[in-house]
């Protein structure tokens, strides 16, 4: 039987040094943004704030890793019941990097838990229904019939607001891609597509997000961490083709920012919003900028033509090897909202955060590298 409870937890983390970097003249542009790690603790972007009309009952499907993370904080610290719908894999509350001892304990004292299994349709209608939500935050859904039952169960849902993906958009010679474009029905994001689909379809004030690649502190897709585990080991950077692909990142505690906001709002309402940086960057740049944001020397970038290679099953490389990037200029300019955190600044956020104090979600393979390098190697002999 499904209960709510309020977990206590205090894990302390120790304090830690920082390696200095210097974020200025990236690619000929200074930044305004002087971060300095000498001899002080680094202080993380993206303040937890947040304002509602009033005081709502959520849930959030999933809640404990990535994007659900920085959400629920948020949220709880704005005063709304919060309760996380998970299998109960994972903690629901442990002490972020940065965070502090009283904002831990204030989060875990409130954070209220679902266990289940939202494949289990019975138990997620009758669970969702004895405690009759406001709001439901999708984060983790991939498919529409996940979604349904939620719908079934809360008829007096005040908002439904869910994390798509910009991977819905049909490929297209002209970008940014604009929440108007055509999607693509075969991408392998259908499922969200489809979710979006019975949104539209149900009578349900629905609110849609669609990320790019997001990347930020507690990343379990290897976006940043590809390129840090590289650098740290003093390798070269395998990219493919010329390098010169352009792309979009978009800081995770932004994404969160737009969640919350979206929150009890009018102008959100029925919309679908794309949400990333503000600059797009090249893959060669990407490489650069991880460099910078770390402390690392000017990366080696080895550029290969894929095509000549057989990698299995493996992925050679964490990005979509194209041009993909979206614009952000309607959350901009109807919402309000607007990116804290510019690539090289967020990309320091993640490493000081994250990999460089020994964390990451995937050891290091090189595998794939040492292919690519080995042929580079026989080719300039």
């Amino acid at each position: 039987m499904a209960r709510l409870v309020v977990v206590q937890q205090q894990h302390k983390h120790p304090s830690f040094s920082l390696l200095p970097s210097s974020l200025s003249d990236f690619n000929g542009i200074r930044l305004k943004t002087q971060l300095q790690y000498k001899k002080k603790v680094y202080q993380p972007k993206g303040a937890l704030h947040v304002t509602a009309s009033s005081k709502k009952k959520i849930l959030i499907m999933g809640g404990t890793r990535f994007i659900g993370v920085f959400l629920s904080r948020l949220l709880v610290k704005d005063g709304h019941q919060v309760t996380l719908f998970t299998r109960g894999k994972a903690p629901i509350a442990k002490q972020l990097p940065g965070e502090s001892d009283k904002d831990y304990t204030d989060f875990s004292s409130k954070i209220l838990h679902l266990k289940g299994d939202r494949k289990d349709f019975d138990f997620v209608k009758s669970s969702l229904s004895a405690e009759g939500f406001d709001v439901v935050y999708d984060i983790n859904g991939r498919e529409a019939v996940e979604v349904e039952p939620i719908l079934d169960a809360l008829p007096k849902l005040e908002q439904f607001i869910y994390c798509s993906s910009a991977g819905v958009y049909l490929k297209s010679d002209l970008l940014p891609h604009f929440e108007t474009d055509a999607v693509d029905p075969k991408s392998r994001h259908k499922g969200k597509l489809e979710t979006e689909s019975l949104l539209k379809s149900r009578d349900v004030n629905w609110t849609s997000i669609r990320p790019v690649y997001i990347y930020g502190p507690l990343n379990y897709n290897p976006v940043e961490e590809w390129f840090f585990h590289r650098l740290k080991a003093g390798r070269p950077i395998p990219i493919p083709n010329s390098g010169i692909q352009i792309t979009q990142l978009g800081h995770v505690k932004d994404l969160a920012k737009v969640f919350a906001d979206v929150l009890g709002n009018e102008k959100a309402s029925k919309q679908v919003f794309n949400i990333s940086g503000e600059k797009y960057v090249t893959f060669d740049g990407l490489a650069r900028a991880c460099a910078k944001a770390g402390g690392f020397p000017e990366p080696e970038i080895i550029h290969y033509n894929p095509k000549e290679f057989d990698f299995g099953k493996k992925k050679a490389f964490p990005f979509r090897d194209q041009h993909f990037f979206a614009s952000v200029e309607k959350a901009k300019s109807v919402l309000g909202w607007k990116p804290e955190f510019d690539l090289v600044e967020g990309l320091a956020d993640s490493y000081n955060l994250d990999f460089g104090r020994g964390t990451y979600r995937k050891e290091a393979d090189f595998e794939t590298d040492d292919i690519i390098l080995g042929k580079s190697l026989v080719l300039q002999s």
